[in-house]
């Protein structure tokens, strides 16, 4: 039963989220090796002046043993 969250600044469509949604839980279950079924995608939109708090500081860094792709940039 994976659960993937994405976050990324608000600005785009609900047609796009949905696609890059069904890329990701396509994607998972295939290198997972599990029904499409049982993957779930959220994407979580975080305003441009939250970021570092909410996401770069709270989330990437707080957890950083869990953490296989680092970005690639600081804040």
């Amino acid at each position: 039963m994976p659960h993937v969250e994405i976050k990324c600044y608000p600005g785009r469509t609900e047609e796009v989220k949905q696609k890059c949604a069904d890329k990701v839980a396509a994607d998972v279950a295939e290198l997972l090796g599990c029904n499409l079924s049982s993957v779930s995608v959220a994407i979580k939109e975080v305003e441009k002046e939250n970021w570092k708090e909410q996401v770069f500081e709270g989330q990437i860094f707080a957890d950083e043993k869990a953490l296989y792709v680092k970005p690639g940039y600081t804040c």
